[in-house]
């Protein structure tokens, strides 16, 4: 893998790992027992700490992109183990004599 590959594909996941972790420890005034201020949705955080966030996020994405490097590294699940939906059998066909005659 490139390591461009690599810098996207973490970029990815920290983006994806964002929307896992930031719900996680957030309250609202409901659930503090306050009366928000005017002007304020009723959903919206008391003690919202977006380094807090950020830390998660990174060290979650580190995680998912060390299980994926191990992964592409010693192929335990390749793209033929997540393939449900077999070829048709004309194109096994097909491509079973593109492979036994290459002049073809």
């Amino acid at each position: 893998m490139q390591w461009t590959s690599g810098i996207a594909i973490y970029f990815l996941l920290w983006i994806f790992s964002a929307f896992m972790v930031m719900p996680f420890g957030i309250r609202t005034h409901q659930d503090a027992g306050t009366a928000p201020e005017a002007g304020h949705a009723d959903s919206a955080p008391i003690n919202f700490q977006p380094w807090r966030i950020v830390w998660r996020t990174t060290l979650v994405a580190a995680v998912l992109f060390v299980l994926f490097y191990v992964n592409y590294e010693q192929g335990w699940i390749t793209a033929e183990d997540i393939d449900f939906f077999p070829a048709p059998p004309d194109l096994e066909a097909e491509q079973a004599l593109t492979t036994a005659d290459p002049a073809r």
